[in-house]
């Protein structure tokens, strides 16, 4: 397997964790992303896996909005005898998902190309805000009888 638009390697827990996820959850398919497989996707192990997989449970939870719990699954995994973490993320309905600490800006959004991940320019973030506003605006009923 090599990387694609829905599969992205790491070798370790990095930096960029929510920035793929994020991706992923902004994606019209979402993906998966394994931790301690190698950009061939050959496995490399992971020690502590029990302790990375909180890490990225409250990762997810504290630095990403809106809110992605639901919206991903973390299963450890055996691979050539090697743990791995695999991360499964669907895609979200409220997009665009965004970094807290970067907001809703470019800086903050990001989309899947290929195999990478990219900043979202800012007329698809605006975009993508105005449709999930409207369609939850729409979808407010009033308590009055007219």
């Amino acid at each position: 397997m090599t990387e694609s638009n829905r599969i992205e390697y790491k070798q370790i827990l990095t930096e960029q964790l929510e920035k793929e996820v994020i991706a992923f959850l902004n994606s019209v398919t979402g993906g998966a992303i394994y931790l301690g497989v190698n950009d061939q996707g050959k496995a490399i192990g992971l020690e502590n896996s029990d302790a990375i997989q909180l890490k990225i449970k409250d990762r997810l939870k504290n630095n990403i909005a809106p809110s992605c719990l639901g919206l991903f699954d973390i299963v450890l995994e055996q691979q050539d005898n090697k743990p791995i973490i695999k991360i499964l993320i669907a895609s979200g309905n409220e997009t665009p998902y965004y970094l807290k600490k970067r907001g809703m800006s470019s800086a903050g959004c990001f989309i899947r190309i290929g195999s990478a991940s990219e900043p979202m320019p800012t007329l698809m973030i605006e975009d993508l805000f105005a449709r999930r506003t409207r369609n939850s605006i729409s979808k407010i009923t009033s308590k009055l009888k007219l």
